[in-house]
């Protein structure tokens, strides 16, 4: 792909006074974050604009060259590595997944139909975003030990709930089980072989699924929403979902090329990702191979984001004006950085209001007997409200269990994400429903039982 770009001001970014005044209130301002770096690429070349620092007791300022995770754009490089493979000839974008697994994993099928490589790479495989043997002992380190032996035995008992390539359902399940097997294809680990086939032709000399060489002295520390320092995550099952840490330097670098205006070895590979699509819904989004594709003509956006439990970080791109933005922050707060990227893009695109502070209140634990239950939002999405003691928690299906506060004896909110529930109660106090709102939405579900 080859993009012409002139110098209007629809192609040109705020100034970079204009960004830093951006982080500058993203950071010490609102306080959701502590370090956060911005990269664009466009028609008046590259910039690195990075305000804050590596972390709550590390004072060194980030830069182009620090080392974030990047959580989910993990995605774009799994299925970067599906395309390059296909072009090889090893697998073909068609090839049932089950091929490459071994022969006693029985992989889900419906009406005849196998799930194939394609379809996990564009999310519309019939898998749920999480196995629900997924249970994680370590809530801060939640895939570490998830095993190869888990993932085959849910993929063994599990039917899907509606026929495959039918709809769009953003799955980590399905891009790290596309991780596996395209893994188990070569006979080698997932880490090595995007080492390998894409970080290295690539020249991302800063991009792996772990921490190697002098990227750990670089490496920004991890925080939650509180700002307190968090664990670096490990994916030993479910890489190609989420597993690595890279620069803004280096995905600038890995822009440049899928824009075209840097040659890269993989052009075809890179092609491929952005050819193949699939509908996500009744609007007008795509997914590509790993790629999310929202919008068209001029202003039409290709991106991705990532998030684990100390990072967030954005990826995109306006294919039709030659115009990237990275964004990485060292800290995992439901704002993020977006809303950044998507605002450098496009500035019709509102930056996120800051979060609001929430406080909780004392109630009588004893009303909380009146919420536990299932309370299903979809066929296969269900919130479980449980009482624990003195304390109220959530659990939605193949998440971790979250304790919600409340603001009133109705109305509870989360502390580790921006979401509120609140219950419908009847006269006796019983729960008869509730509404999650969560992302502008109000998503109401009925009580089943408990």
């Amino acid at each position: 792909m080859t993009v012409s770009v002139d110098a209007s001001s629809s192609t040109q970014f705020p100034s970079d006074a204009e960004i830093r005044r951006i982080l500058v209130e993203r950071i010490d301002l609102q306080r959701q974050s502590l370090g956060i770096v911005v990269g664009t690429f466009g028609a008046a070349g590259r910039r690195v604009i990075a305000h804050g620092q590596f972390g709550a007791f590390h004072a060194r300022p980030v830069d182009g060259d620090t080392v974030f995770e990047i959580g989910s754009i993990t995605k774009v490089f799994t299925a970067l590595l599906l395309a390059e493979m296909a072009g090889r000839g090893e697998v073909g974008l068609d090839d049932p997944v089950a091929s490459y697994l071994p022969a006693d994993v029985a992989v889900p099928e419906r009406d005849g139909r196998q799930i194939t490589l394609v379809d996990l790479a564009t999310h519309t495989s019939g898998l749920p975003r999480l196995p629900d043997n997924f249970a994680p002992a370590d809530e801060e380190n939640p895939y570490a030990d998830y095993t190869v032996e888990q993932l085959y035995a849910f993929l063994s008992g599990y039917a899907l709930p509606r026929d495959i390539g039918s709809q769009y359902e953003y799955s980590n399940l399905a891009m790290g089980l596309l991780g596996h097997a395209l893994a188990l294809r070569t006979g080698k680990d997932y880490g090595s072989l995007v080492r390998e086939r894409i970080l290295a032709p690539l020249g991302m000399s800063s991009t792996a699924d772990a921490v190697l060489g002098d990227m750990n002295n670089r490496l920004a520390n991890g925080h939650d929403e509180t700002l307190a320092p968090v664990p670096n995550w490990d994916l030993p099952t479910l890489a190609g979902a989420g597993a690595l840490l890279s620069t803004a330097n280096d995905l600038l670098n890995f822009l440049e090329m899928v824009l075209g205006v840097r040659a890269s070895p993989l052009s075809s590979a890179l092609a491929t990702t952005l050819a193949t699509r699939r509908p996500m819904g009744p609007g007008n989004e795509e997914s590509g191979l790993g790629w999310v594709i929202s919008g068209s003509g001029d202003d039409q956006m290709i991106w991705h984001n990532g998030g684990t439990g100390g990072y967030r970080s954005f990826l995109g791109f306006l294919p039709a004006k030659g115009m990237g933005v990275v964004a990485l922050s060292n800290t995992s707060t439901e704002v993020g950085v977006d809303d950044i990227g998507a605002h450098l893009l496009n500035r019709d695109s509102p930056l996120a209001p800051p979060p609001r502070v929430r406080v909780a209140v004392a109630v009588d634990p004893a009303i909380y007997d009146g919420y536990a239950g299932n309370y299903p939002l979809a066929p296969d999405f269900v919130l479980t409200v449980t009482r624990e003691g003195e304390q109220l928690f959530a659990q939605a299906t193949g998440q971790g269990k979250a304790e919600i506060y409340p603001e009133s004896e109705v109305h509870f909110f989360y502390k580790v994400v921006d979401a509120q529930i609140s219950f419908d109660v009847d006269g006796s106090g019983r729960a008869s429903g509730l509404t999650l709102h969560q992302n502008g939405r109000d998503m109401p579900a009925q009580r089943v039982t408990g």
